[in-house]
């Protein structure tokens, strides 16, 4: 089974019931949002669909929130989820787009390229009057998870740090606008204000459609453009957890522009910081 790095609702009504399809909600609210995505992955999801908890599927010795695992932690977390090395992935969420791209994003990470994200999310294959199943998901069939974890598309506070100085990556932002000026609060309470020095702003919601989907590949390339991704520098996303940056790696790959690499930590572990510089 082949397909883009997004597919359409229509592709996936197809495709539902092929063996080698693994569907997931990865439905992530942010902390000032009071609703759960487990709970309501169980009141409606798309059919066959698992829960992808990026909460769980994450490194359980820090305290930033969901920093991705060693690749044996995700292999095995894969394993129990039904996910081989021979699985086309689907990742949807409850929003449109907002935290599906993490999950497509970890999986090339990990080296497992059969991976995309639902156009749209639940909200488009909804109003498409597609059907949609309650309660708990289907227990997964045990797989087996090979990863082949690729340390370039990652970036650590280290590697931010450097880059401050250096200036050798474009750094883009995908926080609302207001968030990087420090025109309001962080929804993270003792988080600082501002943004990385030299970082861009690219709002991730700038790359979508009224309907949630991406916009055109040619609609991407301009608006990326306009932030500075010419060509002359690799690129790092960051946004407020490393959930919304992984739109803008989404974008760049539909867009037929490398994707670059992820600052995993973002604006929880950057603006929590005694120690590191913030621009407002």
């Amino acid at each position: 089974m082949t397909a883009p790095t997004i597919v359409s609702t229509a592709w996936l009504a197809e495709a539902l019931g092929r063996p080698e399809l693994v569907i997931f909600d990865a439905t992530k609210y942010l902390p000032n949002e009071p609703k759960d995505g487990l709970a309501e992955f169980a009141l409606a999801h798309i059919p066959g669909a698992r829960f992808f908890d990026i909460d769980d599927v994450a490194d359980p010795d820090t305290d930033l929130p969901h920093m991705v695992p060693t690749p044996g932690l995700f292999a095995k977390k894969m394993a129990a989820l039904g996910v081989g090395n021979g699985s086309f992935v689907v990742f949807y969420d409850q929003k449109g787009l907002a935290s599906a791209a993490r999950g497509w994003w970890m999986m090339g990470l990990f080296g497992h390229d059969a991976a995309a994200v639902l156009d749209g999310g639940l909200p488009k294959w909804r109003a498409e009057g597609r059907p949609v199943e309650s309660g708990p998901a289907a227990p997964a069939a045990p797989a087996s998870f090979r990863p082949d974890f690729r340390p370039t598309r990652l970036r650590g506070v280290g590697d931010i740090l450097a880059n401050v100085a250096t200036q050798r990556e474009l750094v883009l932002d995908a926080r609302p606008g207001p968030r990087f000026r420090a025109e309001v609060p962080e929804p993270r309470p003792g988080m600082r204000a501002g943004h990385m020095p030299g970082a861009a702003s690219l709002p991730y919601g700038e790359l979508l459609a009224p309907d949630q989907t991406l916009l055109p590949p040619d609609a991407l390339r301009a608006r990326l453009a306009q932030a500075g991704v010419d060509g002359s520098r690799p690129v790092v996303t960051s946004c407020g957890s490393g959930v919304t940056a992984t739109i803008l790696t989404l974008a760049m790959a539909h867009a037929g522009l490398p994707q670059g690499a992820v600052y995993d930590g973002s604006w929880t572990e950057w603006g929590g910081r005694p120690d590191t510089p913030i621009e407002t």
